[in-house]
């Protein structure tokens, strides 16, 4: 019988072969794929080269290519000759395989199957090339040709779908609601002129410097004034081995000889004048990025501050650095600017200086952009330390009266003091992030703000700000649009993306505002960092997501106290009524963690209401007590209420979860009744049609905004309820694919971004004007507007009002 079954498996195998004898194009083709491999994945290479020069602005890069393009091709010949078992393969193609792999890899493509469909497309060009040419596709079979002609056609097809793919700004994705803009009718704007208005200032622009740089003449010969350089062992690792000394080689100096340069907007006149530091991120080393804040720096210094673009280009990564380079250096990024702030005091302090008393050394703000968004940071924390706190035989004893941290979409955890994240206090701080941000993808400016905390008696705030279509790289004039630096940049959609002077007014209207607020005590702008649509008239169309707290501001719950999800921070307990989804847990941004809990609080009628109720509707439908889903606080004798000043205040953001976990897993009950099961199995035939139409339709539509009432009740049993759409119905999940492949996937980059509410209780009077806010006993939060939806609420409170 065994025998039998194999000799009919030889049979079919002899067939299969001698089938495919007839359709195969021959060696000739194979070796004529291994050119084309060969010379595809050169051709790209060799671009990513010159492109790496012209974007790195160094010739040695050249060198570099070369070196990969022999290391490629020598792994290429070990692999082939280790793989012996590809002998049936053409020794050509092989060897192209072999090489094209790593030259594409090396190719910043960001995904590896443009890798794969490029190595395809390359060899069916080839071999389609070989194939047809002359004397040799005449001698082909009929079956032959075939082959070769539709490879051909798909290869040439596929080079040209990839151009095409490189060519467009991006793809469109689904439309979203701006929810904040539904009820902007109802938000008053701010009197005052625009923060982002030239003020009245001439402006003197020079440079301070080593006096010896031998990159750029601006911090050689050119300085206005001569530093002395500062030396960095303490802070430093890695600056040694062939890197390292590249690095000396470069910049003409090692880590014991950092320089302080510096780009100074000055306003003229006689001073003083608020000192504000801002330095670069992560770049290119040898792409200077110190003078991409020409705009901020222009329009600070017309309105009266000194701005000093900072230049730490010298800790930038490199393409030399290899084995390895300059690691979790950003405590030296904080440092140096520290440095600054020293010389600064020097020349503003000493008589005999031309800068003497031209600063107000009560007024200082440090910017950071990238890694200088988390160096801004930390020299906040190390300002406020006698000693480093990795080794206390390094004393620091800065205490300068820094009052503001900006931080452009900065990184975080790069650096860990003691091993634990950086917090400092008595420092306002806003932090500024892009949706479309293709380098640092998650929000982390928001992980700093919950780590910073107001002690002292002074005024002080922390806000984030959240913009929809604003990427990493537009904050600075120098770094543009193509976040990873890819030669290849048409992999990026770039559909989404603001335009980029409108990215640079979105900057200079938040950071202006800021300035003015913490360092010029303009108080009329203070509210423009609690809700954006204050500064509507100022600002480019976009959605922005406002985060808001200050020293003032009071909690009940913030929900880091403890895991009993009945408890609160300050007051009885939370009560849930009909909750699909109700428990307390850490808020997870795209990577790490927020490093603050939540409650999340979902709710679905889609079973009860199925096809009976209308939700679209401005009427919403009217639910019985049985199925209503309500989340209540309920205050003690001892929690602290509402006066005449104040206003009710959370955090709300939606969560992309389930809102119907238990429809799955552990939850689904096996049904005995086939009876059941069959009519319901026949009902879903009959309707598969229909529901598939409508989720088509469903599909192509935005997501309406989430809203529910809100119901305060007193302890005389007054109530007020208000929608939270008075003030804004929450925004829903903003979504992007930085990638355009991401496309192919149909995969979102989200995360769950607060946004913060405020509602005058006073305004609210008249809805009942028994109703007393001194007595307030519980708050309610009724989900009953929209038909599902999960929540995370945090940070429920009060604060006295922001007067506009």
């Amino acid at each position: 019988m065994l025998a039998k079954i194999k000799a009919i498996f030889l049979i079919v195998k002899d067939w299969i072969l001698k089938q495919l004898k007839k359709v195969s194009p021959g060696a000739h083709a194979f070796k004529g794929a291994g050119i084309g491999l060969i010379s595809g994945s050169l051709i790209f290479f060799l671009i990513e080269t010159v492109g790496m020069v012209l974007n790195f602005r160094d010739p040695w890069i050249l060198l570099l290519g070369l070196v990969i393009i022999l290391a490629a091709t020598l792994a290429a010949f070990l692999s082939n000759w280790l793989l012996k078992k590809w002998n049936e393969l053409p020794r050509l193609f092989r060897v192209g395989l072999f090489i094209a792999v790593p030259l594409l890899l090396v190719t910043r493509l960001g995904d590896e199957r443009i890798l794969l469909f490029l190595i395809l497309i390359f060899a069916l060009l080839g071999a389609g090339l070989a194939s047809l040419k002359k004397g040799y596709f005449p001698k082909l079979s009929t079956p032959k040709k075939v082959v070769v002609f539709l490879g051909t056609i798909v290869g040439l097809a596929g080079a040209i779908a990839f151009i095409y793919f490189l060519s467009i700004r991006g793809l469109e994705m689904k439309p979203i609601i701006n929810a904040g803009k539904l009820a902007e009718d109802n938000i008053q704007v701010i009197q005052a002129p625009s923060p982002a208005e030239k003020g009245k200032y001439g402006i003197n622009f020079f440079t301070y410097g080593s006096g010896k740089d031998i990159r750029r003449e601006e911090f050689g010969e050119g300085v206005s004034y001569q530093t002395q350089s500062v030396d960095g062992t303490a802070f430093l690792d890695n600056w040694e081995g062939i890197s390292g000394k590249y690095r000396t080689h470069y910049w003409g100096f090692d880590y014991r000889e950092l320089p302080l340069n510096g780009r100074v907007w000055m306003p003229e006149g006689k001073g003083p004048f608020p000192l504000v530091l801002v330095v670069h991120g992560n770049h290119p080393m040898q792409d200077f990025s110190d003078p991409g804040y020409d705009y901020l720096g222009e329009l600070l210094a017309s309105r009266g501050f000194i701005l000093v673009s900072v230049d730490e280009n010298f800790l930038n990564g490199s393409w030399s650095d290899f084995p390895k380079g300059l690691d979790k250096e950003n405590d030296a990024r904080g440092w140096i600017l520290l440095e600054h702030l020293r010389q600064w005091k020097d020349w503003s302090t000493d008589p005999q200086h031309e800068l003497y008393q031209k600063v107000d050394l009560d007024k200082l703000a440090l910017i950071g952009h990238s890694r200088g968004g988390e160096a801004v940071g930390h020299a906040a924390m190390l300002n406020q330390l006698d000693y480093y706190p990795d080794d206390a035989s390094i004393r620091l004893n800065y205490h300068f009266n820094i009052q503001s941290i900006v931080a452009i979409a900065p990184v975080d955890g790069q650096y860990k003091p003691g091993s634990s994240l950086t917090k400092f206090e008595n420092v306002s701080y806003l932090g500024i992030h892009g949706a479309q941000d293709a380098d640092v993808e998650s929000f982390d400016g928001a992980k700093q703000y919950e780590r910073i905390s107001f002690t002292d008696s002074a005024y002080r705030f922390k806000a984030g700000i959240y913009i929809s279509g604003a990427n990493h790289g537009q904050f600075n004039s120098s770094w543009g649009d193509n976040d990873i630096l890819a030669t290849f940049s048409g992999i990026l959609n770039k559909k989404q993306l603001m335009d980029v002077k409108d990215q640079e007014r979105v900057a200079e209207v938040f950071i202006s505002a800021f300035l003015e607020t913490t360092l010029n005590q303009k108080m009329e702008y203070l509210p423009l960092f609690a809700d954006a649509r204050k500064g509507r008239n100022w600002l480019p169309e976009s959605i922005y997501l406002s985060q808001f707290e200050d020293s003032r501001s009071r909690f009940w719950a913030g929900y880091d106290e403890d895991y009993d999800i009945k408890t609160l921070t300050k007051g009885r307990q939370a009560v849930g009524k009909n909750l699909s989804v109700w428990r307390e847990g850490e808020v997870i941004p795209k990577y790490g963690l927020k490093g603050t809990r939540a409650v999340f609080l979902g709710w679905n009628y889609e079973e009860f209401g199925q096809d009976t109720l209308e939700w679209e509707g401005t009427e919403k439908p009217i639910l019985p007590d049985s199925v209503l889903s309500v989340y209540s606080l309920i205050l003690d004798q001892n929690s602290f209420r509402p006066d005449s000043s104040s206003v009710l205040i959370f955090s709300l953001a939606e969560s992309d979860e389930s809102s119907n976990p238990k429809s799955s897993g552990k939850w689904v009950k096996n049904e005995s009744n086939n009876e059941n099961q069959n009519a319901e199995e026949n009902s879903e035939e009959t309707d598969l049609a229909d529901e598939d139409e409508e989720e088509e339709k469903d599909d192509e539509k935005p997501l309406q905004p989430l809203d529910f009432n809100i119901e305060l009740v007193d302890n005389e049993g007054e109530k007020i309820r208000f929608l939270l759409s008075d003030y804004s119905p929450l925004q829903r999940l903003i979504k992007s694919r930085v990638l355009k492949i991401q496309f192919l996937d149909e995969k979102d980059e989200t995360e769950s971004i607060f946004q913060f509410y405020q509602f005058d209780l006073n305004k609210f009077g008249s809805k009942n004007p028994l109703f007393d806010p001194a007595k307030l006993q519980e708050i309610h939060f009724i989900f009953d507007q929209s038909e599902a939806g999960v929540v995370v609420l945090d940070q429920v409170g009060l604060m006295p009002r922001l007067e506009n």
